[in-house]
């Protein structure tokens, strides 16, 4: 039987008496994003017209999903929030601390070695709160929620930013951080500021090379990496409905690169076919119906500029590959211009590695068009020129295409098969010894995410996002440049030969079919079970509560970091090798920012530090300078630019600065997940009100915040600099806490908050 279903049948019989009551108080047409919002509307928010990009609504999730790197912190959290059980359905997915390093058996075997102190917590402590367990190697966490979970006109939330993949089957699921978990896991409402709608119109077919990941590349080209920031994408029109299930997955995943908060996808056939192919017939009969309830109203897409924020329109007859990179996926550069860009940027055109797979593109669909080019590798007698990697999203995944004999195909063309898990895409990958000295190269990978270092820990490796089947048949040529589309490739007989366009079975002709898909359920009284820290490990620590912000704390404040250009989370709290400290938080903060670059002498990790010598600095690594700060009494400020927080949704990245003292991050622009981060830690995060004040900044300064004791929704604070040559600057500083986040901040943390009202001490 699938998971929730009487959750699932529940809902859908009180769908069709909750868009009626909602379209008589709006009184107007209704996208699917509203219907799906409004719908799960939490009693604390009353059904009215909330404005987009303004006002703040609770809502309540059908369901949370958690990853191991980040469900360590969430769990810690939540044992302290004094509950039982969780109070909606939850899950742990183990698929981000497995390295990839040799291929799949041998990767895992040393996982679970190495990891074993930390599997158990998760296993003990799902176990003893009512979470679903998926072990190591069961797969990665969005495909084997798509597979499982999602489901037409749901709401979830998932520590992870690329949660919106099971937007695929027409959810509303959004990326968080683990304390908007743990609010939601504990029985309280999950708070959201009401986004904006961006509508995309597709029309046309994809066909040829053309794939739904170039339909994604082409969007992140047209909005870049923040275009997206606080608003929903809503796909439409007759193009939608002639992309796959998790074809749509695979362009809700990457929404997360242009920054937004979640994709959606009308309910279609697709839909229907892969629920009833993943063993979800019952839910396929219940969504159809209420199908028209699961689609917006017609006269939304008949007049989209009158019920969007923005439109866009695609053509997909016209579509061609792309490849986006390097450092940034929304650089969209054409597979036919690739050649002469990379001459003209110096970018490197010789390829060692070519990667596939992920939570992003490791569907059957994906592998069979994959594979279907290794085929007439193998037939038409041409040697790959680079080493192609493959990553299953899924054991059942895997199994299938085992059973098809399509790991085979891939294999004759020498490809590496590694683990049900994030691997390389999360950096997860030994490549390098010494990744910061590795050479300049390129790489071409059909992951959503990559910046600097995000794949194998070197600044020199310029990585390029493309689909699964474009990236084999790069492989195969060894270059760059490559257009499979016009140019030629010689075989071992000297021939010139040419690869046909790529062919795939949307769905497995003979089914799914898995031994053991890797879920464990929880004990049904998990009261006796006891979950255990050791005091002594390095991996692992329980927390204590963070002190609160007072206003005294807030002046003569010295600067940590003024970053310069773009800080991602990963830049903020790196992920490869330090995913192992995840669950320990004064070990893992030893990672604090040591990615950012320094605007004073655009080095990393090092900064000035005015303890000893308030006119003279020694530099310092940032969590040195941090941890010397803190020992003297002294709080600390950081300074970023535009989208400050862009990336991951990893918490971490502001629990690390909140626990070496970190008062206020003041930065041009936020993305959205990291804001609610800092928010939820207790933190202060501030916007500039004239963003050119962001040179006033000095690094000897002293600096004051003032506002702070009469903080109010809407109200700015000043900023004083007080600069070593004895001039002053003052500037204002916005923010968009509102009364309760504020009290977050006055309680501590937001998990403070919950911990008051729960009466834990």
């Amino acid at each position: 039987m699938p998971f929730d279903l009487d959750m699932i049948k529940a809902h859908y019989e009180a769908l069709p008496g909750k868009i009626e009551k909602i379209r008589s108080v709006l009184k107007r047409p209704l996208t699917l994003s509203e219907k799906i919002l409004y719908a799960h509307l939490h009693e604390d928010s009353p059904l009215q017209n909330y404005s987009r990009g303004k006002d703040y609504v609770f809502f309540a999730p059908d369901r949370v999903a958690m990853q191991d790197a980040t469900a360590q912190m969430a769990l810690l959290q939540f044992m302290m929030a004094g509950k039982d059980k969780v109070a909606v359905p939850s899950t742990v997915h183990c698929d981000h601390l497995i390295q990839a390093k040799v291929e799949a058996d041998e990767d895992l075997k040393v996982a679970n070695d190495i990891n074993s102190e930390v599997y158990s917590f998760l296993e003990s402590v799902s176990d003893k709160y009512g979470l679903g367990f998926w072990k190591p190697g069961a797969g990665i966490i969005h495909q084997v929620v798509l597979e499982n979970y999602a489901f037409p006109g749901g709401m979830m939330i998932g520590t992870d930013s690329h949660t919106p993949n099971a937007g695929g089957l027409g959810m509303v699921a959004v990326g968080v951080g683990g304390a908007d978990a743990v609010d939601v896991m504990a029985g309280m409402p999950w708070e959201l500021k009401m986004p904006k709608l961006i509508g995309v119109k597709l029309t046309g077919e994809l066909s040829g090379w053309a794939s739904p990941k170039d339909v994604i590349l082409k969007v992140a080209g047209i909005l870049t990496v923040k275009g997206g920031t606080g608003a929903i994408v809503e796909y439409f029109g007759e193009g939608t409905s002639k992309i796959s299930c998790t074809g749509k997955g695979t362009m809700g995943n990457m929404g997360a690169e242009i920054g937004a908060t979640t994709s959606t996808f009308g309910y279609d056939d697709s839909m229907s076919r892969y629920l009833n192919a993943t063993g979800r017939s019952e839910i396929a009969t219940l969504a159809d119906t209420v199908k028209e309830h699961l689609n917006a109203d017609p006269e939304c897409y008949a007049d989209p500029d009158k019920y969007f924020d923005q439109v866009i329109e695609i053509d997909l007859n016209s579509l061609e590959p792309l490849l986006n990179g390097p450092f940034t996926p929304d650089l969209a550069t054409p597979v036919s211009e690739m050649a002469a860009k990379a001459a003209a940027e110096g970018w490197p055109t010789e390829l060692e590695y070519c990667l596939i797979g992920s939570c992003t593109n490791s569907s059957y669909e994906d592998i069979t068009r994959a594979a279907s080019i290794a085929q007439q590798a193998i037939d038409k007698k041409i040697k790959a020129k680079s080493q192609l990697t493959v990553t299953p999203g899924s054991e059942q995944v895997r199994f299938t295409i085992e059973r098809d004999g399509l790991i085979d195909t891939l294999q004759g063309v020498g490809a590496k098969v590694f683990a049900n898990a994030c691997g390389p895409c999360i950096g997860q990958w030994a490549r390098f010894a010494d990744p910061m000295n590795a050479p300049k190269n390129s790489i071409v990978h059909s992951f959503n995410r990559n910046f600097s270092k995000r794949a194998d820990g070197s600044p020199n490796t310029h990585a390029f996002v493309a689909s699964p089947e474009l990236v084999t048949a790069i492989a195969l040529s060894g270059k760059l440049g490559f257009n499979p589309i016009t140019d030629t490739l010689t075989n071992e007989d000297g021939e010139e030969v040419k690869l046909d366009p790529p062919t795939g079975f949307e769905l497995p002709p003979k089914g799914f079919d898995v031994e053991d898909a890797g879920y464990n359920a929880p004990a049904e009284d998990g009261s006796s079970i006891e979950v255990k820290v050791s005091p002594t490990s390095d991996r692992l620590q329980l927390l204590t509560p963070f002190t609160t912000i007072e206003a005294d704390h807030l002046h003569d404040m010295r600067l940590l970091i003024k970053a310069k250009g773009k800080c991602t989370t990963d830049h903020i709290s790196m992920a490869g090798p330090w995913l192992k400290f995840r669950g320990h938080l004064e070990n893992i903060s030893n990672n604090c920012l040591i990615g950012a670059i320094n605007e004073f002498n655009e080095k990393a990790n090092s900064v000035a530090n005015y303890t000893d010598d308030p006119s003279n600095a020694e530099y310092l690594a940032v969590p040195d300078s941090a941890r010397k700060y803190q020992a003297a009494g002294i709080k600390t400020v950081v300074f970023g630019e535009e989208n400050y927080g862009e990336g991951s949704s990893r918490e971490h990245a502001a629990m690390e600065p909140r626990f070496l003292g970190v008062q206020a991050v003041i930065v041009k622009s936020f993305a959205r997940i990291h804001e609610t981060n800092l928010k939820k830690q207790g933190m202060l995060a501030l916007t500039f009100v004239n963003p050119d004040d962001f040179a006033k900044v000095r690094q000897d300064d002293l600096i004051s915040l003032y506002g702070f004791a009469d903080m109010a929704p809407g109200k700015p604070l000043t900023v004083h600099l007080q600069h070593a040559d004895g001039t002053d600057d003052y500037f204002e500083v916005m923010h968009t806490y509102n009364q309760a986040q504020i009290e977050w901040v006055r309680s501590g943390s937001a998990l403070n908050k919950i911990r008051e009202e729960a009466g834990v001490a």
